[in-house]
Protein backbone atom coordinates (compact mmCIF):
# COMPACT_ATOMS: atom_id res chain seq x y z
CA UNK A 1 0.00 0.00 0.00
CA UNK A 2 2.69 2.48 1.03
CA UNK A 3 4.79 1.85 -2.11
CA UNK A 4 1.72 2.56 -4.23
CA UNK A 5 1.06 5.76 -2.26
CA UNK A 6 4.58 7.09 -2.81
CA UNK A 7 4.52 6.18 -6.51
CA UNK A 8 1.19 7.79 -7.42
CA UNK A 9 1.00 10.88 -5.22
CA UNK A 10 3.34 12.74 -7.55
CA UNK A 11 1.13 15.70 -8.50
CA UNK A 12 -0.45 16.07 -5.04
CA UNK A 13 2.65 15.93 -2.86
CA UNK A 14 1.91 19.34 -1.38
CA UNK A 15 -1.52 18.29 -0.12
CA UNK A 16 -0.20 14.92 1.07
CA UNK A 17 2.56 16.64 3.08
CA UNK A 18 0.44 19.50 4.44
CA UNK A 19 -2.29 17.15 5.68
CA UNK A 20 -0.07 15.55 8.37
CA UNK A 21 1.23 19.02 9.32
CA UNK A 22 -2.30 20.26 10.07
CA UNK A 23 -3.09 16.96 11.77
CA UNK A 24 -0.08 17.38 14.08
CA UNK A 25 -1.18 20.94 14.95
CA UNK A 26 -4.72 19.70 15.61
CA UNK A 27 -3.41 16.96 17.93
CA UNK A 28 -1.20 19.37 19.89
CA UNK A 29 -4.12 21.76 20.37
CA UNK A 30 -6.44 18.92 21.40
CA UNK A 31 -3.91 17.65 23.95
CA UNK A 32 -3.52 21.11 25.50
CA UNK A 33 -7.28 21.50 26.12
CA UNK A 34 -7.56 18.96 29.04
CA UNK A 35 -4.49 20.49 30.68
CA UNK A 36 -6.07 23.97 30.56
CA UNK A 37 -9.27 22.42 31.97
CA UNK A 38 -7.31 20.99 34.92
CA UNK A 39 -5.87 24.46 35.65
CA UNK A 40 -9.37 25.97 35.62
CA UNK A 41 -10.57 23.36 38.17
CA UNK A 42 -7.53 23.40 40.47
CA UNK A 43 -6.61 27.11 40.37
CA UNK A 44 -9.89 28.72 39.39
CA UNK A 45 -12.70 26.65 40.95
CA UNK A 46 -10.93 24.82 43.82
CA UNK A 47 -8.63 27.71 44.74
CA UNK A 48 -8.05 27.66 48.54
CA UNK A 49 -8.56 31.44 48.59
CA UNK A 50 -11.91 31.10 46.80
CA UNK A 51 -13.01 30.83 43.21
CA UNK A 52 -10.99 33.10 40.91
CA UNK A 53 -13.55 34.20 38.30
CA UNK A 54 -11.07 36.28 36.29
CA UNK A 55 -8.70 33.32 36.05
CA UNK A 56 -11.58 31.07 35.01
CA UNK A 57 -12.59 33.54 32.24
CA UNK A 58 -9.01 33.93 30.97
CA UNK A 59 -8.30 30.23 30.89
CA UNK A 60 -11.80 29.55 29.52
CA UNK A 61 -11.09 31.96 26.64
CA UNK A 62 -7.80 30.17 25.99
CA UNK A 63 -9.62 26.86 26.04
CA UNK A 64 -12.21 28.11 23.51
CA UNK A 65 -9.41 29.55 21.33
CA UNK A 66 -7.59 26.22 21.36
CA UNK A 67 -10.82 24.45 20.37
CA UNK A 68 -11.45 26.86 17.46
CA UNK A 69 -7.88 26.54 16.21
CA UNK A 70 -8.09 22.74 16.47
CA UNK A 71 -11.34 22.83 14.46
CA UNK A 72 -9.73 25.01 11.75
CA UNK A 73 -6.71 22.74 11.53
CA UNK A 74 -9.01 19.71 11.30
CA UNK A 75 -11.05 21.36 8.53
CA UNK A 76 -7.92 22.16 6.52
CA UNK A 77 -6.64 18.63 7.04
CA UNK A 78 -9.96 17.21 5.83
CA UNK A 79 -10.00 19.37 2.70
CA UNK A 80 -6.40 18.56 1.80
CA UNK A 81 -7.05 14.88 2.42
CA UNK A 82 -9.99 14.91 0.00
CA UNK A 83 -7.88 16.58 -2.71
CA UNK A 84 -4.88 14.30 -2.21
CA UNK A 85 -6.92 11.08 -2.05
CA UNK A 86 -8.94 11.93 -5.16
CA UNK A 87 -5.73 12.73 -7.05
CA UNK A 88 -4.05 9.54 -5.84
CA UNK A 89 -6.91 7.32 -6.98
CA UNK A 90 -7.10 9.14 -10.31
CA UNK A 91 -3.39 8.47 -10.88
CA UNK A 92 -3.68 4.78 -9.97
CA UNK A 93 -6.78 4.34 -12.12
CA UNK A 94 -5.15 6.10 -15.09
CA UNK A 95 -1.97 4.03 -14.68
CA UNK A 96 -4.04 0.84 -14.68
CA UNK A 97 -6.07 1.97 -17.69
CA UNK A 98 -2.93 2.85 -19.66
CA UNK A 99 -1.38 -0.49 -18.78
CA UNK A 100 -4.51 -2.35 -19.87
CA UNK A 101 -4.51 -0.45 -23.17
CA UNK A 102 -1.04 -1.87 -23.82
CA UNK A 103 -2.12 -5.43 -22.97
CA UNK A 104 -2.20 -8.08 -25.63
CA UNK A 105 -5.27 -10.27 -26.02
CA UNK A 106 -3.53 -12.93 -23.93
CA UNK A 107 -2.98 -10.47 -21.05
CA UNK A 108 -6.63 -9.39 -21.06
CA UNK A 109 -7.83 -12.99 -21.18
CA UNK A 110 -5.72 -13.74 -18.11
CA UNK A 111 -7.67 -11.25 -15.96
CA UNK A 112 -11.06 -11.23 -17.73
CA UNK A 113 -13.05 -8.06 -18.31
CA UNK A 114 -15.41 -8.16 -15.26
CA UNK A 115 -12.44 -8.53 -12.94
CA UNK A 116 -10.69 -5.54 -14.54
CA UNK A 117 -13.85 -3.45 -14.15
CA UNK A 118 -14.11 -4.38 -10.45
CA UNK A 119 -10.46 -3.54 -9.88
CA UNK A 120 -10.91 -0.07 -11.40
CA UNK A 121 -14.15 0.77 -9.56
CA UNK A 122 -14.92 -0.97 -6.26
CA UNK A 123 -11.26 -1.67 -5.45
CA UNK A 124 -10.41 2.00 -6.04
CA UNK A 125 -13.02 3.07 -3.47
CA UNK A 126 -11.46 0.81 -0.86
CA UNK A 127 -8.00 2.12 -1.69
CA UNK A 128 -9.13 5.72 -1.39
CA UNK A 129 -10.57 5.12 2.07
CA UNK A 130 -7.31 3.46 3.09
CA UNK A 131 -5.32 6.39 1.65
CA UNK A 132 -7.38 8.84 3.72
CA UNK A 133 -6.74 6.69 6.77
CA UNK A 134 -2.98 6.64 6.07
CA UNK A 135 -2.34 10.36 5.62
CA UNK A 136 -4.76 11.45 8.34
CA UNK A 137 -5.70 8.86 10.96
CA UNK A 138 -2.40 7.04 10.79
CA UNK A 139 -0.74 10.30 11.87
CA UNK A 140 -3.46 11.57 14.19
CA UNK A 141 -4.08 8.42 16.24
CA UNK A 142 -0.43 7.56 17.09
CA UNK A 143 0.44 11.20 17.84
CA UNK A 144 -2.63 11.65 20.01
CA UNK A 145 -1.76 8.39 21.73
CA UNK A 146 1.85 9.49 22.24
CA UNK A 147 1.13 13.01 23.52
CA UNK A 148 -1.80 11.94 25.70
CA UNK A 149 0.27 9.07 27.07
CA UNK A 150 3.08 11.50 27.89
CA UNK A 151 0.64 13.78 29.73
CA UNK A 152 -0.87 10.97 31.83
CA UNK A 153 2.66 9.83 32.68
CA UNK A 154 3.61 13.36 33.79
CA UNK A 155 0.37 13.78 35.78
CA UNK A 156 0.64 10.48 37.65
CA UNK A 157 3.18 7.79 36.90
CA UNK A 158 1.59 5.15 39.10
CA UNK A 159 -1.82 5.46 37.47
CA UNK A 160 -0.30 5.30 33.96
CA UNK A 161 0.67 1.64 34.54
CA UNK A 162 -2.94 0.78 33.68
CA UNK A 163 -2.19 1.63 30.03
CA UNK A 164 1.06 -0.33 29.96
CA UNK A 165 -0.99 -3.42 30.82
CA UNK A 166 -3.86 -2.68 28.42
CA UNK A 167 -1.88 -1.75 25.29
CA UNK A 168 -0.09 -5.11 24.74
CA UNK A 169 -3.41 -6.97 25.14
CA UNK A 170 -5.05 -4.75 22.53
CA UNK A 171 -2.02 -4.93 20.19
CA UNK A 172 -1.85 -8.73 20.20
CA UNK A 173 -5.61 -8.97 19.63
CA UNK A 174 -5.51 -6.57 16.67
CA UNK A 175 -2.61 -8.44 15.10
CA UNK A 176 -4.45 -11.76 15.28
CA UNK A 177 -7.60 -10.22 13.79
CA UNK A 178 -5.65 -8.60 10.95
CA UNK A 179 -3.64 -11.73 10.20
CA UNK A 180 -6.82 -13.80 9.90
CA UNK A 181 -8.93 -11.23 7.99
CA UNK A 182 -6.58 -10.34 5.11
CA UNK A 183 -6.71 -13.65 3.17
CA UNK A 184 -10.48 -13.79 3.62
CA UNK A 185 -10.89 -10.38 2.02
CA UNK A 186 -8.73 -11.49 -0.93
CA UNK A 187 -11.14 -14.37 -1.56
CA UNK A 188 -14.10 -12.01 -1.16
CA UNK A 189 -12.84 -9.78 -3.99
CA UNK A 190 -12.68 -12.76 -6.37
CA UNK A 191 -16.32 -13.47 -5.51
CA UNK A 192 -17.19 -9.89 -6.46
CA UNK A 193 -15.49 -10.56 -9.82
CA UNK A 194 -17.70 -13.60 -10.40
CA UNK A 195 -20.84 -11.63 -9.52
CA UNK A 196 -19.88 -8.80 -11.89
CA UNK A 197 -19.21 -11.33 -14.65
CA UNK A 198 -22.73 -12.70 -14.19
CA UNK A 199 -24.19 -9.18 -14.28
CA UNK A 200 -22.26 -8.17 -17.38
CA UNK A 201 -23.22 -11.32 -19.25
CA UNK A 202 -26.90 -10.84 -18.39
CA UNK A 203 -27.06 -7.16 -19.32
CA UNK A 204 -25.22 -7.63 -22.63
CA UNK A 205 -27.39 -10.60 -23.61
CA UNK A 206 -30.66 -9.22 -22.21
CA UNK A 207 -32.39 -9.56 -25.60
CA UNK A 208 -31.47 -13.24 -25.77
CA UNK A 209 -32.68 -13.75 -22.20
CA UNK A 210 -36.06 -12.23 -23.01
CA UNK A 211 -36.33 -14.07 -26.33
CA UNK A 212 -35.90 -17.44 -24.64
CA UNK A 213 -37.94 -16.40 -21.58
CA UNK A 214 -35.06 -17.20 -19.25
CA UNK A 215 -35.58 -14.39 -16.77
CA UNK A 216 -36.36 -16.78 -13.93
CA UNK A 217 -33.25 -18.84 -14.65
CA UNK A 218 -31.09 -15.69 -14.67
CA UNK A 219 -32.63 -14.55 -11.38
CA UNK A 220 -31.74 -17.85 -9.74
CA UNK A 221 -28.28 -17.75 -11.26
CA UNK A 222 -27.63 -14.23 -9.98
CA UNK A 223 -29.11 -15.12 -6.58
CA UNK A 224 -26.56 -17.94 -6.31
CA UNK A 225 -23.60 -15.66 -7.07
CA UNK A 226 -24.99 -12.93 -4.81
CA UNK A 227 -25.45 -15.41 -1.96
CA UNK A 228 -21.90 -16.58 -2.50
CA UNK A 229 -20.64 -13.01 -2.08
CA UNK A 230 -22.81 -12.59 1.03
CA UNK A 231 -21.50 -15.77 2.62
CA UNK A 232 -17.86 -14.86 2.05
CA UNK A 233 -18.50 -11.31 3.22
CA UNK A 234 -19.94 -12.68 6.46
CA UNK A 235 -16.94 -14.98 6.78
CA UNK A 236 -14.55 -12.04 6.42
CA UNK A 237 -16.55 -9.59 8.53
CA UNK A 238 -16.99 -12.22 11.26
CA UNK A 239 -13.32 -11.76 12.09
CA UNK A 240 -13.26 -7.97 11.75
CA UNK A 241 -16.24 -7.40 14.05
CA UNK A 242 -14.21 -8.87 16.92
CA UNK A 243 -12.30 -5.58 16.82
CA UNK A 244 -15.22 -3.71 18.45
CA UNK A 245 -15.79 -6.04 21.42
CA UNK A 246 -12.06 -6.27 22.06
CA UNK A 247 -11.74 -2.49 22.07
CA UNK A 248 -14.76 -2.06 24.34
CA UNK A 249 -13.44 -4.66 26.77
CA UNK A 250 -10.08 -2.91 27.07
CA UNK A 251 -11.74 0.55 27.25
CA UNK A 252 -14.14 -0.26 30.04
CA UNK A 253 -11.49 -2.20 31.94
CA UNK A 254 -9.25 0.88 31.84
CA UNK A 255 -12.08 3.18 32.90
CA UNK A 256 -12.92 0.97 35.89
CA UNK A 257 -9.27 0.67 36.90
CA UNK A 258 -8.58 4.40 36.58
CA UNK A 259 -11.81 5.37 38.40
CA UNK A 260 -10.96 3.00 41.27
CA UNK A 261 -7.31 3.86 41.69
CA UNK A 262 -7.75 7.55 40.82
CA UNK A 263 -10.66 7.95 43.26
CA UNK A 264 -8.59 6.44 46.09
CA UNK A 265 -5.71 8.79 45.23
CA UNK A 266 -8.02 11.83 45.48
CA UNK A 267 -9.34 10.61 48.84
CA UNK A 268 -5.76 10.11 50.10
CA UNK A 269 -4.70 13.53 48.78
CA UNK A 270 -2.28 12.07 46.25
CA UNK A 271 -4.10 13.62 43.28
CA UNK A 272 -6.10 16.79 42.72
CA UNK A 273 -9.58 16.83 41.24
CA UNK A 274 -8.36 18.86 38.25
CA UNK A 275 -5.64 16.34 37.49
CA UNK A 276 -8.10 13.49 37.79
CA UNK A 277 -10.56 15.18 35.37
CA UNK A 278 -7.78 15.88 32.87
CA UNK A 279 -6.59 12.33 33.38
CA UNK A 280 -10.05 11.05 32.39
CA UNK A 281 -9.99 13.32 29.31
CA UNK A 282 -6.55 12.03 28.33
CA UNK A 283 -7.73 8.50 28.96
CA UNK A 284 -10.59 9.13 26.54
CA UNK A 285 -8.09 10.51 23.99
CA UNK A 286 -5.86 7.47 24.39
CA UNK A 287 -8.68 4.99 24.09
CA UNK A 288 -10.26 6.77 21.12
CA UNK A 289 -6.83 6.94 19.51
CA UNK A 290 -6.54 3.19 19.95
CA UNK A 291 -9.99 2.78 18.44
CA UNK A 292 -9.14 4.96 15.43
CA UNK A 293 -5.80 3.23 15.07
CA UNK A 294 -7.43 -0.20 15.10
CA UNK A 295 -10.13 0.85 12.59
CA UNK A 296 -7.42 2.41 10.40
CA UNK A 297 -5.41 -0.78 10.47
CA UNK A 298 -8.57 -2.74 9.61
CA UNK A 299 -9.22 -0.37 6.70
CA UNK A 300 -5.66 -0.78 5.44
CA UNK A 301 -5.94 -4.55 5.77
CA UNK A 302 -9.24 -4.53 3.89
CA UNK A 303 -7.71 -2.35 1.16
CA UNK A 304 -4.61 -4.55 1.11
CA UNK A 305 -6.47 -7.07 -1.05
CA UNK A 306 -7.44 -4.25 -3.45
CA UNK A 307 -3.82 -3.04 -3.55
CA UNK A 308 -2.61 -6.55 -4.36
CA UNK A 309 -5.09 -6.75 -7.22
CA UNK A 310 -4.07 -3.32 -8.55
CA UNK A 311 -0.40 -4.33 -8.42
CA UNK A 312 -1.23 -7.50 -10.34
CA UNK A 313 -2.54 -5.33 -13.18
CA UNK A 314 0.28 -2.78 -12.98
CA UNK A 315 3.05 -5.38 -12.71
CA UNK A 316 1.70 -7.74 -15.37
CA UNK A 317 4.36 -8.44 -17.96
CA UNK A 318 3.06 -7.50 -21.41
CA UNK A 319 3.99 -10.24 -23.84
CA UNK A 320 3.76 -8.09 -27.00
CA UNK A 321 5.90 -4.94 -26.89
CA UNK A 322 7.99 -2.65 -29.10
CA UNK A 323 11.28 -3.48 -27.35
CA UNK A 324 13.08 -4.86 -30.44
CA UNK A 325 11.31 -2.75 -33.05
CA UNK A 326 12.59 0.02 -35.32
CA UNK A 327 10.47 3.18 -34.77
CA UNK A 328 11.35 4.48 -38.25
CA UNK A 329 10.42 1.33 -40.12
CA UNK A 330 7.18 1.68 -42.08
CA UNK A 331 5.18 -1.04 -43.84
CA UNK A 332 6.17 -0.76 -47.50
CA UNK A 333 3.39 -2.86 -49.05
CA UNK A 334 0.69 -5.36 -48.26
CA UNK A 335 2.61 -8.59 -48.82
CA UNK A 336 2.26 -11.24 -46.09
CA UNK A 337 4.56 -14.25 -45.66
CA UNK A 338 3.98 -17.08 -43.19
CA UNK A 339 7.15 -19.16 -42.92
CA UNK A 340 6.70 -22.42 -41.01
CA UNK A 341 4.47 -20.66 -38.47
CA UNK A 342 2.99 -22.45 -35.47
CA UNK A 343 0.91 -20.85 -32.75
CA UNK A 344 -0.37 -21.83 -29.28
CA UNK A 345 -2.75 -19.89 -27.05
CA UNK A 346 -1.42 -21.46 -23.86
CA UNK A 347 2.14 -20.70 -22.77
CA UNK A 348 2.82 -24.37 -22.01
CA UNK A 349 2.39 -25.07 -25.76
CA UNK A 350 0.33 -28.16 -25.04
CA UNK A 351 -2.03 -27.73 -27.97
CA UNK A 352 -1.24 -25.91 -31.20
CA UNK A 353 -3.97 -23.78 -32.76
CA UNK A 354 -1.86 -23.52 -35.94
CA UNK A 355 0.89 -25.84 -37.20
CA UNK A 356 3.49 -25.50 -39.96
CA UNK A 357 1.80 -22.67 -41.85
CA UNK A 358 3.61 -21.71 -45.07
CA UNK A 359 1.71 -19.11 -47.05
CA UNK A 360 2.65 -16.22 -49.34
CA UNK A 361 0.17 -13.43 -50.06
CA UNK A 362 1.28 -10.89 -52.63
CA UNK A 363 0.63 -7.18 -52.20
CA UNK A 364 -2.75 -6.22 -53.63
CA UNK A 365 -4.10 -9.77 -53.78
CA UNK A 366 -7.56 -10.77 -52.64
CA UNK A 367 -7.31 -13.97 -50.62
CA UNK A 368 -10.16 -16.03 -49.26
CA UNK A 369 -9.86 -18.30 -46.23
CA UNK A 370 -12.29 -21.19 -45.80
CA UNK A 371 -12.51 -23.80 -43.08
CA UNK A 372 -14.78 -25.40 -40.54
CA UNK A 373 -15.55 -23.77 -37.20
CA UNK A 374 -12.52 -24.00 -34.90
CA UNK A 375 -10.11 -24.81 -37.71
CA UNK A 376 -7.87 -21.81 -36.94
CA UNK A 377 -8.96 -19.20 -39.51
CA UNK A 378 -9.27 -16.31 -37.03
CA UNK A 379 -6.11 -17.39 -35.19
CA UNK A 380 -4.22 -17.15 -38.49
CA UNK A 381 -5.22 -13.57 -39.36
CA UNK A 382 -4.87 -12.29 -35.75
CA UNK A 383 -1.13 -12.91 -36.04
CA UNK A 384 -0.79 -10.34 -38.85
CA UNK A 385 -1.41 -7.18 -36.71
CA UNK A 386 0.30 -8.92 -33.72
CA UNK A 387 -2.81 -9.32 -31.64
CA UNK A 388 -0.94 -12.50 -30.75
CA UNK A 389 2.67 -13.44 -31.48
CA UNK A 390 3.71 -16.53 -33.38
CA UNK A 391 5.01 -19.36 -31.20
CA UNK A 392 7.32 -20.79 -33.86
CA UNK A 393 8.47 -19.66 -37.29
CA UNK A 394 8.38 -16.20 -38.82
CA UNK A 395 5.63 -13.88 -40.06
CA UNK A 396 6.58 -11.07 -42.43
CA UNK A 397 4.54 -8.10 -43.57
CA UNK A 398 5.95 -5.86 -46.27
CA UNK A 399 9.12 -7.95 -46.36
CA UNK A 400 9.97 -7.50 -42.64
CA UNK A 401 9.20 -9.60 -39.60
CA UNK A 402 6.20 -8.11 -37.79
CA UNK A 403 8.31 -7.79 -34.61
CA UNK A 404 10.59 -5.31 -36.38
CA UNK A 405 7.76 -2.76 -36.63
CA UNK A 406 6.37 -0.76 -33.75
CA UNK A 407 2.84 -1.84 -32.91
CA UNK A 408 1.58 1.58 -34.00
CA UNK A 409 3.22 1.45 -37.44
CA UNK A 410 2.17 -2.14 -38.05
CA UNK A 411 -1.44 -1.74 -36.95
CA UNK A 412 -1.83 1.53 -38.84
CA UNK A 413 -1.08 -0.48 -42.00
CA UNK A 414 -3.52 -3.27 -41.12
CA UNK A 415 -7.27 -2.82 -40.76
CA UNK A 416 -9.22 -5.69 -39.25
CA UNK A 417 -12.96 -6.13 -39.01
CA UNK A 418 -13.36 -8.68 -36.24
CA UNK A 419 -16.02 -11.38 -35.96
CA UNK A 420 -17.70 -9.49 -33.15
CA UNK A 421 -18.60 -6.09 -34.59
CA UNK A 422 -18.30 -3.31 -32.02
CA UNK A 423 -19.66 0.20 -32.31
CA UNK A 424 -19.42 2.86 -29.63
CA UNK A 425 -21.92 5.32 -28.24
CA UNK A 426 -22.08 8.45 -30.35
CA UNK A 427 -23.07 9.32 -33.90
CA UNK A 428 -22.40 7.26 -37.01
CA UNK A 429 -19.81 9.81 -38.10
CA UNK A 430 -18.07 9.67 -34.72
CA UNK A 431 -17.76 5.89 -35.07
CA UNK A 432 -16.47 6.10 -38.62
CA UNK A 433 -13.80 8.61 -37.62
CA UNK A 434 -12.17 5.88 -35.51
CA UNK A 435 -10.69 4.85 -38.84
CA UNK A 436 -9.36 8.34 -39.53
CA UNK A 437 -10.18 11.24 -37.22
CA UNK A 438 -9.04 13.73 -39.89
CA UNK A 439 -11.25 12.27 -42.64
CA UNK A 440 -13.41 14.72 -44.56
CA UNK A 441 -17.12 14.15 -45.01
CA UNK A 442 -16.51 13.27 -48.65
CA UNK A 443 -14.00 10.58 -47.66
CA UNK A 444 -16.48 9.18 -45.12
CA UNK A 445 -19.20 9.01 -47.76
CA UNK A 446 -16.82 7.31 -50.22
CA UNK A 447 -15.89 4.63 -47.65
CA UNK A 448 -19.56 4.05 -46.84
CA UNK A 449 -20.43 3.73 -50.52
CA UNK A 450 -17.70 1.13 -50.90
CA UNK A 451 -19.05 -0.76 -47.87
CA UNK A 452 -22.64 -0.44 -49.20
CA UNK A 453 -23.61 1.56 -46.13
CA UNK A 454 -24.33 4.99 -47.61
CA UNK A 455 -27.89 4.22 -48.73
CA UNK A 456 -29.20 3.03 -45.37
CA UNK A 457 -27.37 5.85 -43.54
CA UNK A 458 -29.02 8.41 -45.84
CA UNK A 459 -32.42 6.90 -45.04
CA UNK A 460 -32.09 7.98 -41.40
CA UNK A 461 -33.55 11.44 -40.58
CA UNK A 462 -30.27 12.54 -39.02
CA UNK A 463 -28.07 10.83 -41.64
CA UNK A 464 -24.46 10.57 -40.55
CA UNK A 465 -25.33 12.38 -37.32
CA UNK A 466 -27.66 9.59 -36.19
CA UNK A 467 -26.94 8.57 -32.61
CA UNK A 468 -26.21 4.84 -32.49
CA UNK A 469 -26.65 4.34 -28.76
CA UNK A 470 -24.34 2.15 -26.71
CA UNK A 471 -23.03 -0.75 -28.79
CA UNK A 472 -24.93 0.34 -31.90
CA UNK A 473 -28.32 -0.89 -30.70
CA UNK A 474 -30.13 1.29 -33.27
CA UNK A 475 -28.88 -0.60 -36.32
CA UNK A 476 -29.24 -4.19 -37.50
CA UNK A 477 -26.47 -6.78 -37.55
CA UNK A 478 -25.87 -6.36 -41.28
CA UNK A 479 -25.83 -2.57 -41.02
CA UNK A 480 -23.41 -2.79 -38.13
CA UNK A 481 -21.08 -4.99 -40.20
CA UNK A 482 -21.09 -2.53 -43.10
CA UNK A 483 -20.34 0.40 -40.79
CA UNK A 484 -17.39 -1.53 -39.35
CA UNK A 485 -16.08 -2.23 -42.87
CA UNK A 486 -16.40 1.46 -43.77
CA UNK A 487 -14.56 2.41 -40.58
CA UNK A 488 -11.72 0.04 -41.51
CA UNK A 489 -11.55 1.41 -45.07
CA UNK A 490 -11.10 4.97 -43.76
CA UNK A 491 -7.71 3.92 -42.39
CA UNK A 492 -6.61 3.40 -46.00
CA UNK A 493 -4.56 0.42 -44.88
CA UNK A 494 -2.22 -1.67 -46.95
CA UNK A 495 -3.95 -4.83 -45.66
CA UNK A 496 -7.62 -5.22 -44.78
CA UNK A 497 -8.87 -8.35 -43.03
CA UNK A 498 -12.58 -9.16 -43.07
CA UNK A 499 -13.15 -11.90 -40.51
CA UNK A 500 -16.57 -13.28 -41.41
CA UNK A 501 -17.69 -9.67 -41.43
CA UNK A 502 -20.36 -10.00 -44.14
CA UNK A 503 -22.17 -12.99 -42.61
CA UNK A 504 -25.20 -10.87 -41.71
CA UNK A 505 -25.64 -9.26 -45.16
CA UNK A 506 -27.39 -10.78 -48.13
CA UNK A 507 -25.38 -12.39 -50.94
CA UNK A 508 -26.06 -9.54 -53.38
CA UNK A 509 -24.75 -6.90 -50.93
CA UNK A 510 -21.80 -9.17 -50.14
CA UNK A 511 -20.96 -9.38 -53.83
CA UNK A 512 -21.20 -5.60 -54.30
CA UNK A 513 -18.88 -5.04 -51.30
CA UNK A 514 -16.26 -7.39 -52.75
CA UNK A 515 -16.60 -5.82 -56.19
CA UNK A 516 -16.16 -2.32 -54.73
CA UNK A 517 -13.10 -3.45 -52.78
CA UNK A 518 -11.51 -4.82 -55.95
CA UNK A 519 -12.36 -1.84 -58.16
CA UNK A 520 -11.87 1.13 -55.86
CA UNK A 521 -9.08 -0.10 -53.62
CA UNK A 522 -6.56 -1.53 -56.04
CA UNK A 523 -3.20 -2.23 -54.42
CA UNK A 524 -4.76 -3.05 -51.04
CA UNK A 525 -4.29 -6.63 -49.88
CA UNK A 526 -7.69 -8.05 -48.94
CA UNK A 527 -8.07 -11.16 -46.76
CA UNK A 528 -11.62 -12.49 -46.44
CA UNK A 529 -12.60 -15.18 -43.94
CA UNK A 530 -16.01 -16.58 -44.80
CA UNK A 531 -18.32 -19.51 -44.26
CA UNK A 532 -19.98 -18.99 -47.63
CA UNK A 533 -17.91 -20.05 -50.63
CA UNK A 534 -19.79 -17.44 -52.69
CA UNK A 535 -18.00 -14.77 -50.61
CA UNK A 536 -14.52 -15.94 -51.69
CA UNK A 537 -14.91 -17.84 -54.98
CA UNK A 538 -13.73 -14.86 -57.09
CA UNK A 539 -10.62 -14.29 -54.91
CA UNK A 540 -7.16 -14.54 -56.46
CA UNK A 541 -6.57 -17.60 -54.31
CA UNK A 542 -8.41 -19.46 -51.61
CA UNK A 543 -6.77 -21.06 -48.58
CA UNK A 544 -8.46 -24.08 -47.04
CA UNK A 545 -7.70 -24.47 -43.30
CA UNK A 546 -8.31 -27.78 -41.57
CA UNK A 547 -7.42 -28.48 -37.92
CA UNK A 548 -4.85 -25.68 -37.77
CA UNK A 549 -3.05 -26.62 -41.00
CA UNK A 550 -3.29 -25.48 -44.60
CA UNK A 551 -5.08 -28.32 -46.37
CA UNK A 552 -4.85 -26.68 -49.80
CA UNK A 553 -4.44 -23.39 -51.61
CA UNK A 554 -5.56 -22.38 -55.08
CA UNK A 555 -8.29 -20.82 -57.19
CA UNK A 556 -11.94 -21.77 -56.95
CA UNK A 557 -11.72 -24.03 -60.01
CA UNK A 558 -8.53 -25.73 -58.82
CA UNK A 559 -9.86 -26.46 -55.36
CA UNK A 560 -13.19 -27.64 -56.72
CA UNK A 561 -11.35 -30.20 -58.77
CA UNK A 562 -8.78 -31.51 -56.28
CA UNK A 563 -9.83 -30.72 -52.68
CA UNK A 564 -12.65 -32.76 -51.19
CA UNK A 565 -13.15 -30.41 -48.17
CA UNK A 566 -13.74 -27.46 -50.48
CA UNK A 567 -15.80 -29.36 -53.03
CA UNK A 568 -17.99 -30.96 -50.36
CA UNK A 569 -18.65 -27.56 -48.81
CA UNK A 570 -19.38 -26.01 -52.20
CA UNK A 571 -21.84 -28.66 -53.34
CA UNK A 572 -23.54 -28.70 -49.94
CA UNK A 573 -24.09 -24.95 -50.12
CA UNK A 574 -25.17 -25.12 -53.77
CA UNK A 575 -27.69 -27.82 -52.90
CA UNK A 576 -29.04 -25.67 -50.09
CA UNK A 577 -29.47 -22.73 -52.46
CA UNK A 578 -31.21 -24.93 -55.05
CA UNK A 579 -33.60 -26.34 -52.48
Amino acid sequence: MFKLVFRYTTDHKKEAILTPVFVILEVILDVLIPYVMSLIIDKGVNNPAGSDIDYIYRMGAIMVGLSVLAMVCGAFAGRLTAIASAGFIRNVRMAMFKKIQAYSFANIEKFEVPSLVTRMTKDMREMRMAYVAIIRQLFRAPLNLLFSGLMVYLINRRLSTVFFVALPILGVGLYLIAHTAHPRFRILFTKFDAMNASLEENFIAIRVVKTFVREQYEKLKFAATSDNVTNFMRRAEKVVILNGPLFNLVTYACMIAISWFGGNMIINGQMTTGHFMSYLAYMRNILFSLMFLSSTLMQIIFAGAAVDRANEVLNEKIDITDEDSDPDLQVADGSVDFENVSFCYDKEKQKKALSDIDLHIGSGEMVGIIGSTGSGKTSLVQLIPRLYDVTEGSLKVGGHDVREYTLFNLRQAVAMVLQKNTLFSGTIEDNLRWGNKEASHEQIVEACQCAQAHDFISSFPQGYQTDLGQGGVNVSGGQKQRLCIARALLKKPKIIILDDSTSAVDTDTDKRIRQALRERLQGMTTIIIAQRIASVMDADKIVVIDEGRIADCGTHEELLERNHIYSDLFYTQQKGVAE
